[in-house]
């Protein structure tokens, strides 16, 4: 269990020192020009992930976000308390990866943003966002096991364009971001907006795959 847990904390992590770091240099090299910042954003986050889930996914499961952790636990495939370690090491791994993105781009450590992601629309697309990348693990492991890497990273970079929340889907993310007042911030008081959604995505998305389990 050691192992499976320093791997989701180092994930997490890695994760987001990738989402917050690219975004601080994309935005730092763009030169004010937005759209470029997200593309640096979305491709670096896009690459990390497939790398983290190629090499930790054999360890742990590379969950890296506590909706992932409880769509396994509400499967039989994780028990209570290694889903409460996980959900617990996810959280403190993404704040540690944070501080140390801060800290390699001579920042503040203790930040919180004051970037505001909020509204319907938001918490809408946040919802739909988490909706997919759950339903892509439930395809993908399915249907194209040895090739999971590849379409959550790719699903994930695709989602940074095509939703309005720009793919949180996670909740350990949100958090995290919600203590770093740069490009891939959220203010602390729209997280529990982002995060509500993203449960309840979850909820939705546990409904309709338990309705359409094949009969054995």
């Amino acid at each position: 269990m050691k192992d499976k847990l320093l791997a989701e904390f180092a994930g997490t992590a890695l994760l987001l020192m990738v989402v917050v770091g690219s975004g601080i240099y994309g935005e730092t090299l763009s030169a004010g020009n937005t759209a470029v910042a997200l593309l640096a954003n979305s491709i670096a986050t896009g690459a990390g992930l497939y790398v983290l889930i190629t090499l930790l996914g054999p360890i742990s499961g590379a969950h890296f976000n506590p909706v992932v952790s409880l769509y396994f636990r509400a499967r039989g495939e994780l028990d209570t308390r290694s889903c409460a370690a996980y959900m617990a090491t996810q959280i403190s791994g993404g704040i540690v990866g944070i501080w140390l993105t801060h800290f390699i781009y001579a920042q503040p450590v203790l930040q919180a943003s004051t970037k505001i992601r909020t509204g319907a629309a938001q918490w809408v697309s946040e919802l739909i966002a988490t909706a997919l990348l759950l339903g892509a693990i439930h395809l993908g492991l399915r249907h194209a096991r040895e090739k999971i890497a590849l379409i959550i990273a790719l699903l994930v970079t695709a989602g940074y364009w095509f939703t309005s929340s720009t793919f949180f889907a996670n909740p350990a993310v949100t958090i995290a971001r919600s203590l770093s007042n740069t490009f891939a911030g959220i203010q602390p008081a729209d997280a529990p907006g982002f995060i509500t959604a993203q449960v309840i995505a979850l909820a939705l998305v546990l409904i309709l795959s338990r309705k359409h389990q094949p009969t054995r």
